[in-house]
């Protein structure tokens, strides 16, 4: 086979993968599902996994993207995620953890917040409960504001703030997570209601502010030792995060 057939076999294949979602600002291309299999506390599940990338450009003549990812450097950039898991789409039950990418606690294994034992748990909730999704949001680190930031945010938590006051310091508001694609491709996946898996209102607010059919929350609390005791007191006393029983937006 010649090169340009070779790309053309690919395109091709490509193209059946790729839905274009429209947003207020350009376009959402979203590929997959791709069977993705995880080690998850040493079972091998199958989740079926999505990516999707943001751009100016809304068109459905996919090759113009493809041929332009090349140049876009995107390995320099983040990409938000999705890991599903069952009948996704159709099930009357589902349940979904929109999850802030946190270089430290979810690849690190770090002890200073509870990000990685929130990771993990989502996808056993998920996988236990048999259908539902887990959104891995680029973008996010440390609550929107960077990984150098948020190292000299850890800085000035070394130094006796919590975590609201240290982004405050640096001229960051508490929280500055955006979760409107995010809400666009589940709405994409499904249009049934969903149980969201979280502690943090903003996120129930943000769902139901785009509409997005809720039929509950399940709290997710848990790993709290003396490295972040202080990180998780702040979260509810500070942040308003909710505990298993606690509700928000008017329920």
């Amino acid at each position: 086979m010649t090169q340009l057939k070779l790309e053309a076999k690919a395109v091709a294949l490509l193209e059946k993968k790729i839905e274009l979602i429209r947003t207020a600002k350009g376009a959402i291309y979203l590929v997959g599902p791709i069977q993705l299999p995880v080690n998850l506390y040493d079972n091998i599940v199958i989740f079926q996994w999505y990516c999707w990338l943001n751009c100016d450009e809304v068109t459905e003549d996919y090759e113009r993207i493809i041929e332009k990812l090349s140049s876009l450097t995107l390995a320099e950039f983040q990409q938000s995620s999705v890991l599903a898991y069952g009948d996704f789409a159709h099930a009357d039950d589902a349940l979904v953890r929109f999850h802030s990418i946190c270089h430290t606690g979810d690849i690190f294994g770090s002890k200073r917040c509870d990000c990685g034992f929130q990771l993990k748990q989502s996808m056993q909730k998920i996988v236990d409960h048999g259908d539902g999704a887990l959104f891995y949001l680029a973008n996010h680190e440390g609550r929107g504001i960077g990984l150098f930031s948020k190292a000299m945010a850890y800085v000035l938590q070394e130094n006796g703030y919590d975590t609201v006051e240290a982004n405050e310091a640096l001229g960051f508001v508490d929280d500055s997570r955006n979760y409107s694609d995010a809400i666009q491709v589940l709405k994409a996946l499904r249009t049934k209601p969903v149980t969201l898996l979280t502690n943090n209102p903003r996120k129930l607010e943000a769902l139901k502010e785009a509409g997005m059919p809720l039929a509950g929350r399940t709290a997710l609390w848990g790993d709290v030792s003396k490295y972040n005791e202080k990180y998780i007191s702040t979260k509810r006393n500070r942040s308003g995060h909710m505990g298993e029983d606690e509700t928000c937006c008017n329920d």
